[in-house]
């Protein structure tokens, strides 16, 4: 059975840091292309990060280039998306997303918010 589970979400204040962890259980990983997406209120859900399955090639929206990473851990099943500096604007239920053989796999979401 196929599992894809979010962690780390929190209150932090701007500026702060905080690391989202996901893992997928049930699937050949290393094969898999991950990325991290986020839906803030009222908005349309957006790519924020993705990762190639040989972790070679990353890419991140323009919003958050420079203040966040992904990276991948097979040995783990898990992707991560380090968050620095951050913002009121961050704010936001971040998703993680998987990519076996073309078909989609979501996350339920861990919700981040930034606030002083």
């Amino acid at each position: 059975q196929v599992q894809v589970v979010e962690s780390g979400g929190g209150l932090v204040q701007p500026g702060g840091s905080l690391r989202l962890s996901c893992v997928a259980s049930g699937f050949t990983f290393s094969r898999l292309t991950l990325s991290w997406h986020r839906r803030a209120p009222g908005k349309e859900r957006e790519l924020v990060a993705a990762i190639t399955n040989a972790g070679d090639v990353t890419n991140y929206a323009d919003s958050v280039k420079g203040r966040f990473t992904i990276s991948r851990d097979n040995a783990k099943n898990t992707v991560y998306l380090h968050m620095n500096s951050l913002k009121p604007e961050d704010t936001a239920v971040y998703y993680c997303n998987v990519v076996d053989w073309l078909k989609p796999y979501w996350g339920q979401g861990t919700q981040v918010t930034v606030s002083s």
